[in-house]
Protein backbone atom coordinates (compact mmCIF):
# COMPACT_ATOMS: atom_id res chain seq x y z
CA UNK A 1 0.00 0.00 0.00
CA UNK A 2 1.25 3.66 -1.05
CA UNK A 3 0.82 5.36 2.45
CA UNK A 4 1.17 8.50 0.94
CA UNK A 5 -2.61 7.51 -0.91
CA UNK A 6 -4.19 8.00 2.59
CA UNK A 7 -8.12 7.98 0.66
CA UNK A 8 -8.81 6.41 -1.96
CA UNK A 9 -11.89 5.94 -4.42
CA UNK A 10 -12.64 4.05 -7.22
CA UNK A 11 -15.47 4.06 -9.62
CA UNK A 12 -17.65 4.72 -6.46
CA UNK A 13 -21.60 5.20 -7.38
CA UNK A 14 -24.35 5.48 -4.67
CA UNK A 15 -27.62 5.43 -5.61
CA UNK A 16 -31.13 6.07 -3.40
CA UNK A 17 -33.46 3.74 -5.13
CA UNK A 18 -33.42 4.87 -8.47
CA UNK A 19 -32.16 8.65 -7.52
CA UNK A 20 -28.88 9.01 -8.49
CA UNK A 21 -26.33 10.39 -5.96
CA UNK A 22 -23.21 9.91 -7.01
CA UNK A 23 -21.79 8.63 -10.05
CA UNK A 24 -18.13 6.82 -10.98
CA UNK A 25 -16.13 8.82 -8.79
CA UNK A 26 -12.23 8.31 -9.29
CA UNK A 27 -10.35 10.39 -5.65
CA UNK A 28 -6.55 9.80 -3.97
CA UNK A 29 -5.69 11.92 -1.65
CA UNK A 30 -2.46 12.02 0.24
CA UNK A 31 -1.90 12.22 4.06
CA UNK A 32 -1.71 15.86 5.28
CA UNK A 33 -3.81 17.39 3.03
CA UNK A 34 -6.73 19.71 2.98
CA UNK A 35 -9.17 19.42 1.07
CA UNK A 36 -12.42 21.00 -0.02
CA UNK A 37 -15.75 19.18 -1.44
CA UNK A 38 -17.33 21.95 -3.12
CA UNK A 39 -20.40 22.15 -5.07
CA UNK A 40 -23.85 23.39 -4.17
CA UNK A 41 -26.70 21.80 -1.67
CA UNK A 42 -27.62 18.20 -3.43
CA UNK A 43 -25.46 17.59 -5.26
CA UNK A 44 -23.96 14.53 -3.08
CA UNK A 45 -20.83 15.71 -1.28
CA UNK A 46 -23.12 14.61 2.19
CA UNK A 47 -23.41 11.69 1.00
CA UNK A 48 -19.67 10.92 0.06
CA UNK A 49 -18.45 11.95 3.28
CA UNK A 50 -21.00 9.50 5.30
CA UNK A 51 -19.90 6.66 2.75
CA UNK A 52 -16.05 7.84 3.97
CA UNK A 53 -17.59 7.91 7.43
CA UNK A 54 -19.22 4.52 7.47
CA UNK A 55 -22.37 6.03 7.89
CA UNK A 56 -24.07 4.50 4.63
CA UNK A 57 -23.64 1.36 2.60
CA UNK A 58 -24.92 -0.18 -0.12
CA UNK A 59 -22.53 1.41 -3.00
CA UNK A 60 -20.78 0.02 -5.72
CA UNK A 61 -17.42 0.83 -6.67
CA UNK A 62 -14.17 1.02 -3.91
CA UNK A 63 -13.23 2.92 -0.92
CA UNK A 64 -9.92 2.46 1.33
CA UNK A 65 -8.94 4.75 4.43
CA UNK A 66 -5.12 4.03 5.29
CA UNK A 67 -5.74 0.84 3.24
CA UNK A 68 -8.82 -0.44 4.57
CA UNK A 69 -12.67 -0.25 3.38
CA UNK A 70 -14.59 1.80 5.24
CA UNK A 71 -15.68 -0.28 9.03
CA UNK A 72 -14.90 -0.80 12.27
CA UNK A 73 -10.96 0.06 11.84
CA UNK A 74 -11.63 3.28 10.11
CA UNK A 75 -13.92 4.36 12.29
CA UNK A 76 -11.12 4.77 15.01
CA UNK A 77 -9.24 6.79 12.85
CA UNK A 78 -11.91 9.41 11.70
CA UNK A 79 -13.14 12.18 13.35
CA UNK A 80 -16.53 13.09 12.23
CA UNK A 81 -18.83 16.86 11.96
CA UNK A 82 -22.19 15.89 10.88
CA UNK A 83 -24.49 18.80 8.79
CA UNK A 84 -26.44 19.05 12.35
CA UNK A 85 -26.83 18.76 16.07
CA UNK A 86 -26.20 15.08 16.95
CA UNK A 87 -25.80 16.19 21.01
CA UNK A 88 -28.89 15.11 23.02
CA UNK A 89 -30.23 18.83 24.52
CA UNK A 90 -30.03 17.36 28.07
CA UNK A 91 -26.46 17.36 28.30
CA UNK A 92 -24.31 20.20 29.05
CA UNK A 93 -20.97 20.53 27.48
CA UNK A 94 -19.34 18.59 30.52
CA UNK A 95 -21.46 15.52 29.57
CA UNK A 96 -20.35 16.23 26.47
CA UNK A 97 -16.81 15.99 26.79
CA UNK A 98 -17.53 13.14 29.29
CA UNK A 99 -19.15 11.03 26.77
CA UNK A 100 -16.57 11.39 23.99
CA UNK A 101 -13.60 10.70 26.81
CA UNK A 102 -15.54 7.28 27.31
CA UNK A 103 -16.32 6.37 23.40
CA UNK A 104 -13.08 7.34 21.37
CA UNK A 105 -9.55 6.35 22.99
CA UNK A 106 -7.17 9.24 21.12
CA UNK A 107 -10.26 12.14 22.70
CA UNK A 108 -8.22 14.69 24.70
CA UNK A 109 -9.92 15.82 27.88
CA UNK A 110 -7.50 18.47 28.53
CA UNK A 111 -7.57 19.83 24.88
CA UNK A 112 -11.03 20.08 24.82
CA UNK A 113 -11.87 21.57 28.33
CA UNK A 114 -9.09 24.70 27.43
CA UNK A 115 -11.05 25.02 23.73
CA UNK A 116 -14.15 25.56 25.55
CA UNK A 117 -12.86 28.06 28.14
CA UNK A 118 -11.18 29.90 25.38
CA UNK A 119 -14.07 30.18 23.61
CA UNK A 120 -16.92 31.02 26.59
CA UNK A 121 -18.48 28.47 26.33
CA UNK A 122 -20.13 27.54 29.67
CA UNK A 123 -19.50 23.45 30.92
CA UNK A 124 -22.23 23.29 32.51
CA UNK A 125 -25.68 25.24 30.93
CA UNK A 126 -27.82 22.65 29.47
CA UNK A 127 -27.06 22.50 25.38
CA UNK A 128 -30.17 23.63 24.37
CA UNK A 129 -29.86 26.73 26.60
CA UNK A 130 -27.31 27.47 23.72
CA UNK A 131 -27.02 29.42 20.80
CA UNK A 132 -27.48 27.62 17.44
CA UNK A 133 -23.39 29.14 16.92
CA UNK A 134 -22.20 28.24 20.14
CA UNK A 135 -23.79 24.40 19.86
CA UNK A 136 -22.04 24.47 16.40
CA UNK A 137 -18.63 25.63 17.99
CA UNK A 138 -18.76 22.71 20.41
CA UNK A 139 -19.51 20.24 18.46
CA UNK A 140 -16.28 21.65 16.59
CA UNK A 141 -14.08 21.62 19.73
CA UNK A 142 -15.32 17.70 20.34
CA UNK A 143 -14.10 16.74 17.10
CA UNK A 144 -10.78 18.97 17.19
CA UNK A 145 -9.65 17.02 20.26
CA UNK A 146 -9.77 13.65 18.82
CA UNK A 147 -6.14 12.66 17.65
CA UNK A 148 -7.74 11.47 14.64
CA UNK A 149 -5.93 10.72 11.01
CA UNK A 150 -9.19 11.63 8.94
CA UNK A 151 -11.18 14.56 9.75
CA UNK A 152 -14.17 15.04 7.71
CA UNK A 153 -16.66 18.20 8.27
CA UNK A 154 -19.69 18.53 6.65
CA UNK A 155 -20.76 22.03 6.28
CA UNK A 156 -19.00 23.42 9.19
CA UNK A 157 -19.58 27.00 8.51
CA UNK A 158 -23.26 27.22 7.20
CA UNK A 159 -25.04 28.12 10.22
CA UNK A 160 -22.35 30.76 11.83
CA UNK A 161 -22.26 34.32 10.95
CA UNK A 162 -20.00 35.83 8.35
CA UNK A 163 -18.25 37.39 11.18
CA UNK A 164 -17.11 33.78 12.95
CA UNK A 165 -16.22 31.99 10.13
CA UNK A 166 -12.71 33.07 10.11
CA UNK A 167 -12.77 32.21 13.92
CA UNK A 168 -14.00 28.46 13.13
CA UNK A 169 -11.06 27.80 10.60
CA UNK A 170 -8.75 29.04 12.78
CA UNK A 171 -9.61 26.76 15.15
CA UNK A 172 -9.67 24.30 12.45
CA UNK A 173 -6.11 24.83 11.39
CA UNK A 174 -4.90 25.31 15.14
CA UNK A 175 -6.02 22.05 16.82
CA UNK A 176 -6.29 19.31 14.37
CA UNK A 177 -3.45 16.74 14.38
CA UNK A 178 -0.82 18.16 12.07
CA UNK A 179 0.07 14.70 10.00
CA UNK A 180 -3.77 13.94 9.26
CA UNK A 181 -5.86 14.63 5.93
CA UNK A 182 -8.93 17.09 6.30
CA UNK A 183 -11.99 17.25 3.70
CA UNK A 184 -14.23 20.12 4.26
CA UNK A 185 -17.90 20.01 2.46
CA UNK A 186 -19.03 23.54 2.20
CA UNK A 187 -20.74 25.58 -0.94
CA UNK A 188 -19.23 28.84 0.60
CA UNK A 189 -16.29 28.82 -1.20
CA UNK A 190 -14.36 32.18 -0.59
CA UNK A 191 -14.81 31.58 3.31
CA UNK A 192 -12.69 28.05 2.75
CA UNK A 193 -10.39 28.99 -0.03
CA UNK A 194 -7.75 30.26 2.11
CA UNK A 195 -6.91 26.83 3.53
CA UNK A 196 -7.56 24.37 0.89
CA UNK A 197 -4.60 22.77 -0.87
CA UNK A 198 -7.12 20.68 -3.16
CA UNK A 199 -10.10 21.48 -4.36
CA UNK A 200 -13.09 18.74 -5.96
CA UNK A 201 -15.96 20.54 -7.65
CA UNK A 202 -18.92 18.37 -7.36
CA UNK A 203 -22.41 18.67 -9.80
CA UNK A 204 -24.91 16.26 -9.85
CA UNK A 205 -22.89 13.19 -8.09
CA UNK A 206 -19.88 13.78 -10.86
CA UNK A 207 -16.39 15.52 -10.02
CA UNK A 208 -16.19 18.42 -12.95
CA UNK A 209 -12.83 19.33 -11.39
CA UNK A 210 -10.25 18.06 -8.81
CA UNK A 211 -6.82 19.98 -8.54
CA UNK A 212 -4.50 21.65 -6.44
CA UNK A 213 -6.14 25.12 -5.45
CA UNK A 214 -2.88 26.64 -6.50
CA UNK A 215 -3.02 25.05 -10.02
CA UNK A 216 -6.98 26.46 -10.26
CA UNK A 217 -5.90 29.59 -9.58
CA UNK A 218 -2.48 29.99 -11.40
CA UNK A 219 -4.49 28.29 -14.60
CA UNK A 220 -7.13 30.18 -14.44
CA UNK A 221 -5.49 33.56 -13.24
CA UNK A 222 -8.89 34.00 -10.81
CA UNK A 223 -10.03 33.15 -7.37
CA UNK A 224 -11.57 29.92 -6.68
CA UNK A 225 -14.55 31.19 -5.96
CA UNK A 226 -14.95 32.83 -9.31
CA UNK A 227 -13.81 29.40 -10.80
CA UNK A 228 -16.80 27.79 -8.97
CA UNK A 229 -19.29 30.12 -9.82
CA UNK A 230 -18.51 30.19 -13.70
CA UNK A 231 -18.35 25.96 -13.68
CA UNK A 232 -21.72 26.37 -11.55
CA UNK A 233 -23.62 28.55 -13.85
Amino acid sequence: MDNSKFVQISGLSKFYGQTLALYNLDIEIMKGKIVGLLGPNGCGKTTLIKLLANLLTNYSGKILIDGHEPGIETKKIISYLPDRNYLSDSWTPLKAVAFFEDFYSDFDRNKALKLLEQLDIPLDRKIKSLSKGTKEKMQLILVLSRNAQLYLFDEPIAGVDPAARDRIFDLILENYNREATIIITTHLVHDVEKILDYAIFLKKGQITRFAEVKKIIGDSGKTLEQVFKEDFK
